[in-house]
């Protein structure tokens, strides 16, 4: 299939790949992207925007890329630890002091940053319904107990991270998450790319295709960390597609972008902290985002995961294939992956809107990042 856009000669295994996984039915609709010092380089897309494949992916379709909105919360976290206001090591509670309630009080912001405070989820029973409420849900949160001893060990934060996150950063700034991220990043680097989609942008995001349901182990612990997390709540990827969805703050899922716009936000962690002319982080923040928080296997996610401040770090188990170098990284439900090379100042994105099983990568950018670590050697 033909890919639209700008190509790089470098990267043409890439855009090869890219191109064949259309073709082949595997990929729906996609948009990939390579920055190289701050600049993109690498900017394609192709296939469908819709499942009928009556619209085509164009150079400004959007779509839900789930959890790698992660990412850009932790960026909207890490300027304030770059500007003094937050400090990753002091208690949430010393932030938002509603939250230390039931065991929390000693729960430190880089826990809440590296899913290793004990509050991965909401307790039961909660519907999707529920968290769409940001005031509400986030509240809820700040009264439970957590599932375990905090900074021990992660336990994915699945749907939950960029309520904890995004009120502590409300309670030091006065804007909540999706304000602040709009006015401090996305605007300032003329970055398409919002978390949640207003709704003069409704008519070019293409509506992601809900992936196979999720299977669970049959033996699975139903009081484990788990079958807990990934259900309060569980929802339908379909939800995506619903007005109430997009006007939510769901820091840690709704965020609506297309590979271009993703790779021009995290460029500035992989060009030491500028993007495209702009300044946003120090070299000393972004050092921090390397600061080991928790090795072993997920409670949640069961895979090996390696976790520093905000990110996903490289680790020779990584099942996505990023397993050695300054890199820092995370993808979301289905699919879609951000990764930032800090040896080769280089950030890749691949963005789609049909969903694979697995929460973090597929077939498609496991290929991707597999062709780029060849590249780059």
């Amino acid at each position: 299939m033909q890919l639209n856009g700008k190509t790089d000669d470098r990267f043409d295994s890439l855009s090869q790949i890219l191109a064949d996984q259309l073709e082949a039915g595997y990929d729906l609709g996609a948009s990939m992207a390579v920055a190289v010092e701050g600049e993109i380089v690498l900017d394609v897309w192709g296939g469908w925007a819709d499942e009928e494949k009556t619209k085509p992916w164009e150079a400004d379709t959007v779509t839900n890329v789930w959890s790698t909105t992660k990412t850009m919360t932790a960026l909207s976290a890490l300027l304030l630890v770059d500007r003094g206001t937050l400090d990753p090591d002091a208690t949430v509670a010393s932030y938002w002091p509603e939250f230390a309630q039931n065991g929390k009080e000693d729960i430190r912001v880089r826990h809440i940053m590296s899913h290793t405070s004990g509050v991965s989820a909401w307790e039961q029973p909660v519907t999707t319904e529920d968290i769409l409420d940001d005031d509400a849900a986030t509240a809820r949160l700040a009264t439970q107990t957590p599932w375990w001893e905090p900074g021990t060990a992660s336990g994915y934060h699945a749907l939950n991270q960029g309520h904890l996150v995004g009120e502590v950063i409300k309670r030091i700034d006065g804007r909540g998450l999706k304000q602040f991220f709009a006015e401090e990043i996305a605007n300032r680097l003329d970055a398409d790319f919002t978390i949640g989609s207003p709704p003069e942008n409704h008519h070019r995001i293409s509506n992601v295709t809900p992936p196979p349901p999720m299977a669970f182990p049959p033996d699975l612990d139903p009081d484990g960390v788990m079958l807990k997390t990934f259900s309060s709540p569980l929802p339908d990827a379909e939800v995506a597609h619903t007005d109430r969805w997009r006007a939510a703050t769901i820091g840690a899922a709704n965020g609506h972008g297309n590979a271009r716009s993703v790779a021009k936000i995290q460029a500035a962690v992989s060009n030491g902290g500028s993007s495209h002319g702009i300044e946003l982080l120090s070299a000393e923040t972004i050092d921090r985002i390397f600061e080991q928080q928790s090795d072993g296997v997920d409670q949640v996610l069961m895979t090996p995961n390696r976790f520093g401040l905000g990110y996903g770090l490289a680790d020779p188990n990584n099942l996505a294939g990023i397993t050695s170098g300054k890199k820092c990284y995370w993808g979301g439900w289905g699919g879609s992956i951000v990764l930032n090379d800090l040896d080769q100042k280089v950030t890749f994105t691949y963005m789609m809107n049909r969903m694979q099983a697995g929460l973090v990568g597929n077939e498609t950018s496991v290929a991707l990042i597999g062709a780029l670590n060849k590249i780059l050697g």
